[in-house]
Parts: C-alpha cells; structure tokens; sequence
C-alpha cells in the first residue's frame, strides 16, 4: 500500500511539475491511473448519425487511441480535420506539451547518468511511465469533447512511437509522408518556425527533414502493420475517397462520407475546431485539394536540387523521384479538380513531367 501511495504521488507530482513549466496553469488533479472519464449517453455529439454510438466510453491506457503525425508541413492538420469528421473520432488542435514531454522522456532514457540517479531516487521506468502515461491520458482526454475514439495530432509526437506503443498498446499511428522539397519549401515561404531548422537554408531544413523523417519512418516501419500507417499527403490530396477508406478500415471505423467534407464542419458542435494560432488553418478552411503540390517547383536553389539524392536520400526510400521537377505524382480524381477551382477561384493543377509515381500508401 505504501509502494502503492508513493508511486501515485509521484506521478501527480511529476505531472504537476510538467504542466507548471509548459502550460504555466498550475498543477492539475491528478487522474487516475487506469482511466480517465466516461462518456455516456447524455453527451451524444450534435450529429445527425445513420448508425448508434457505443456508450459509455471509458479511456485508459488500453484505449484504442489515434495518434496522427509526421514532419510539421506534410498535411497533419488536413489529417486530423477529415478524421475530425468523422462522427465517432476526435482529434481537436495541437497540445504542443505532448512531443516536448516525450522529447525530455528520450532524454532521460539516452542518459546513462541521468537513468543512474533516477533509479537511486526510486524513480524506476515503471514509476515514470505511469506518470508519464497519466499525463498524456489527462492531456488528450481533457483538451477537447467527448467522443468514442480519440486522436492527438502533435507532428513531431510520432518521434516517440515506438514508446507511445508501449504505453499505449491499442493505439493505431497515422504516420503523414509527403515531398520533402514541399514541406521545405512549405516551412521556408510561410516563415513557420521549427526548433532546429535553419529557414535561411533549403538545404538545411532538407536535411533536417530527412534525419526527422527518417526516425519516424522507421518506427513504423518496425511496429505491427495493425498499428501504423503511412499515409502519403500526395495519395491523400488526389485521391481523398480511396484512401480514407483504407485508413478507416486500418483504425476499425465505419465508412462515413462525410471525411471528404470537413470543410462543411467547420466550427460545428461535435465537427472540426480550429486554433487561430496553427499556421496550416487557413488552408484546411478549404475542401481538400491539390492546390500545394507543385507550388516548390523552381523554388529551390540548383545547387541544391543538383545535389538533392545526397542531401535528403529519404526522398527515394519514400518512394519520390529526388531528380524529377515536378515529380509524377499521379492523376488526380475528378472531384479534386473541382475543389481545386473552389480553393483559389482557378485550377492550379501543372502539367507533370517527372518520369515516376508514387504507389499505393504504405
């Protein structure tokens, strides 16, 4: 009882300790270590459904939860605003205090010194992974609405998904690839500054992409095909219905065809809330569209595209060709080009002379 007692402490002290640092609201009331909050019928969403929502909902640690990322700039917020959606899934805006937890997580745990004196101090990787766990439970949870299923989408938290995996053992990953001379180009022309990344340079932000999104890509790679997803930004642009239903089959939801028309829910009760803060909200006010494929093509310096297989070898290991301007990124639905139209008042479609494209996502 007493190992117990001390343990539960230690958690809500760790947690409070947290919270106080990057959220400065002060401590929190510390949850409960095997779930957190209940969802019953009382607090059905305000969507008219074809299909009853199982109630009640208990979160834990054996939740089926949903974690969306991938480098910032390769359509995570797009992601999480179709899955925002669905009647049955919330995910909501960035926590932002998730991806730096998990970031001192990997810090203490490189460290032997550090991993020495928490041991001493009594602070096992038992002990830490449950305060750990708590809080992230109590982030997810508490941030947003209510709903059956629930989804944090911070981009760089999939840095960490091989230990979210193991504290969370139900959750499913949703890991966004796309163009790594896009998201350059994307994080270089909007100014969206990204701890490490150099937005002077082209080349040092490919770099630093190929080094993120090479760990990223791994850890999916190494977990089981029913955990994550790699889902390429371009497949999901040019063909929203094809594969929506794929990842909705991947994460166990019922089709709902009202994923391809976020924009319609915008601001609705129980639909897709957006931060005035997140720098890809003014592009996700509009249905999905192909509008920012290609805007990087002639962009880049030549001295870096020359060079761009050595600089970002991830390119091709993700299946993009790093010597075709533009890439042969496919065909895009007839659907899209409509929407396309609607985005911009005009299409923005460019005639793609690369010699390669990309396959089926994953």
């Amino acid at each position: 009882m007493r190992k117990q007692t001390r343990r539960v402490l230690l958690a809500c002290m760790v947690i409070s300790s947290i919270t106080v640092f990057y959220l400065s609201l002060g401590a929190i009331e510390c949850p409960n270590t095997r779930s957190r909050g209940t969802w019953g019928a009382s607090q059905q969403l305000h969507r008219n459904l074809s299909y009853p929502l199982p109630v009640p909902v208990e979160y834990s640690e054996h939740s089926p939860l949903i974690f969306v990322g991938g480098v910032p700039r390769s359509g995570t917020t797009l992601m999480r605003a179709m899955l925002d959606a669905h009647p049955e899934v919330r995910c909501g805006e960035e926590t932002r205090v998730i991806p730096r937890l998990l970031a001192m997580q990997a810090t203490w745990s490189r460290s032997a010194r550090e991993r020495v004196r928490l041991d001493e101090a009594g602070v096992t990787d038992e002990v830490l992974d449950s305060a750990i766990r708590a809080f992230l439970l109590e982030i997810i949870v508490g941030h947003g609405e209510p709903a059956p299923r629930l989804c944090n989408k911070d981009p760089f938290s999939l840095k960490s998904l091989t230990y979210l995996s193991k504290l969370f053992p139900n959750a499913k990953f949703v890991l966004m690839l796309r163009d790594g001379r896009a998201t350059v180009h994307s994080m270089i022309s909007r100014k969206v500054t990204i701890t490490g990344f150099d937005l002077s340079s082209y080349k040092d932000c490919l770099v630093k992409w190929n080094q993120a999104v090479e760990v990223m890509y791994d850890q999916c790679q190494a977990a089981s095909e029913r955990s994550c997803l790699p889902v390429h930004y371009e497949q999901l642009v040019l063909h929203p219905e094809q594969v929506m239903r794929k990842l909705l089959q991947f994460l166990d939801l019922p089709w709902d065809p009202s994923v391809l028309h976020h924009e319609q829910l915008i601001g609705k009760v129980g639909g897709v809330s957006l931060s005035k803060v997140e720098r890809s909200t003014d592009q996700v006010v509009n249905p999905v569209n192909t509008e920012a494929l290609s805007k990087w093509v002639g962009k880049i310096p030549d001295d870096v595209v020359k060079d761009m297989a050595d600089i970002a070898p991830m390119l091709r290991r993700l299946g993009y060709d790093p010597l075709a301007n533009p890439p042969d990124y496919g065909k895009p639905d007839p659907l899209l080009l409509n929407n396309t139209k609607q985005s911009d008042g005009a299409p923005s479609m460019e005639p793609w002379r690369g010699r390669r494209t990309l396959g089926s996502l994953g």
